[in-house]
């Protein structure tokens, strides 16, 4: 599974996408927001991909955002321990989408592996195709 989020403008409208892969079953997803953030976009798309799956599975999700990579391994055990505050007592922002990618990790095993965004990777170049297709669907001029 490779997910990526894209934003034109930060705020502004932003489009997320992931690719997933089993053997030879593939499919694509991707969506948009008219208003929003990068983070939020990369959030969104590990949420939306892990949702995809009808059944716990064992998953190899590559992301090319520390945002994400660092929020699941180093800071969301403190902010749960911490009811979803930071260490300096302040609100998590994106608390709603930490909180439903939380739920998702739940039901899954997920290996999570960093990529270098835009250096070649194949599934990162198609997640970002993906991404840009979400917030060019929004119709929006830019």
């Amino acid at each position: 599974m490779w997910t990526d989020g894209a934003c034109k403008g930060n705020p502004g409208p932003g489009g997320w996408g992931a690719w997933l892969r089993s053997g030879d079953h593939e499919r694509e997803l991707f969506g948009g927001d008219a208003l929003t953030t990068n983070n939020k976009m990369e959030l969104t798309a590990v949420i939306e991909a892990l949702r995809a799956l009808r059944r716990p599975c064992r998953v190899r999700l590559h992301v090319d955002s520390t945002y994400v990579m660092n929020g699941v391994q180093r800071w969301m055990p403190n902010w749960k321990r911490n009811g979803w505050r930071t260490a300096d007592k302040k609100p998590v922002k994106n608390v709603d989408l930490w909180q439903a990618l939380d739920a998702e990790l739940q039901r899954h095993d997920v290996t999570w592996l960093w990529v270098k965004g835009h250096s070649g990777d194949p599934g990162n170049e198609r997640a970002d195709a993906l991404a840009n297709r979400g917030v060019d669907q929004l119709g929006l001029a830019r």
